[in-house]
């Protein structure tokens, strides 16, 4: 999400969230897995089980679910095993898309994003083929109001990387994905809560849509996040809905 429209795009985003915190609670419990079967259930020398954790207490899952997913990835529970899948593609104006994924069967994964991708109007691409337009990367998103220069002094002296003022007044931290949990910390020790703050592929550059290309696009969108394997949608779209 960037351009003059992020900040309502974030609000889609939040209200979309709110209506399906069940499967909110699958995605979690996925990530948790993956990230302590990856690099241990040791939460002081795993920074992403960290950001998992911190990602299922956002959504209220119950701490007893967060250690019996942490033992069942570590090797105390069976479980199954995920691998995680990055497709790349196009949406409508030629909108770069990345759908990360995290699934059991990548057969079923890669038919059910295939066949979004083209019921709504875009087309899957090779590996690489837009992932370069986007940069991986800790953000934090401000609400529109909040105080510029608090936020861009305390998060410089925390190490980010930069603060941007969208044209809407929203406010962005960025910072490099192994400084994310410092200066996410640093902020809200100053009393600055961010409304969004994730590690993720933020787009270099925006194709603005509108009308009827901009709710084809957000239809193709939310039809990648209904999908039971997918975890994270990102896209250089600046969508102007009516």
């Amino acid at each position: 999400m960037a351009g003059h429209s992020k900040w309502a795009n974030i609000q889609h985003r939040k209200g979309r969230q709110d209506e399906k915190r069940g499967k909110l609670w699958t995605r979690v419990i996925r990530e948790i897995t993956v990230a302590a079967r990856s690099g241990g259930g040791d939460l002081s020398a795993n920074p992403r089980l960290r950001l998992a954790i911190d990602k299922a207490k956002a959504v209220n899952l119950p701490a007893d679910r967060i250690k019996y997913n942490i033992d069942k990835a570590t090797g105390n529970q069976e479980g199954v095993n995920y691998e995680e899948i990055r497709y790349e593609g196009y949406g409508i104006g030629g909108a770069a898309v990345i759908v990360d994924t995290m699934t059991d069967n990548r057969v079923r994964t890669v038919a059910e994003v295939r066949h979004v991708f083209s019921k709504y109007g875009g087309n899957m691409g090779t590996e690489g083929s837009v992932a370069f337009q986007f940069k991986h990367c800790g953000q934090l998103v401000f609400a529109p109001g909040t105080s510029e220069d608090r936020v861009m002094e305390v998060a410089l002296e925390a190490g980010a990387d930069d603060v941007v003022t969208d044209g809407d007044g929203a406010i962005e931290v960025l910072t490099a994905p192994a400084d994310f949990e410092a200066v996410k910390l640093a902020l809200e020790a100053a009393g600055l809560t961010p409304e969004m703050a994730e590690v993720t592929m933020r787009a270099d550059n925006t194709i603005e849509l509108a009308g009827d290309d901009a709710t084809r696009m957000q239809k193709l969108l939310d039809a990648l996040e209904d999908l039971d394997d997918v975890q994270d949608v990102f896209h250089n779209a600046a969508l102007d809905l009516p």
